[in-house]
């Protein structure tokens, strides 16, 4: 398990903001074709369920994305303000 969070951690190293669109398309697609494979008596659960995972990944990566637009302002300001 640990050689797998390895290799997770290299590949991101090494990949660009297109190779993770990529991905996510791909997990998008994916995700897609499991939920046309619900039969009507579980797809309101599989809904919540989906929903409850969305919301609880988006946040944290949206909190990232913000700590590091803040940042780089912060940065961008105080470089502009030396010159």
């Amino acid at each position: 398990m640990k050689k797998l969070f390895e290799l997770g951690n290299q590949y991101a190293k090494e990949s660009d903001w297109k190779d993770f669109a990529l991905l996510k398309f791909c997990l998008c697609s994916m995700g897609i074709i499991i939920g046309t494979q619900v039969t009507p008596k579980y797809k309101k659960t599989v809904i919540c369920a989906s929903i409850g995972v969305f919301i609880a990944t988006y946040i944290p990566l949206m909190t990232k994305v913000y700590r590091i637009m803040m940042r780089d302002n912060t940065e961008i300001n105080s470089t502009s303000t030396k010159s």
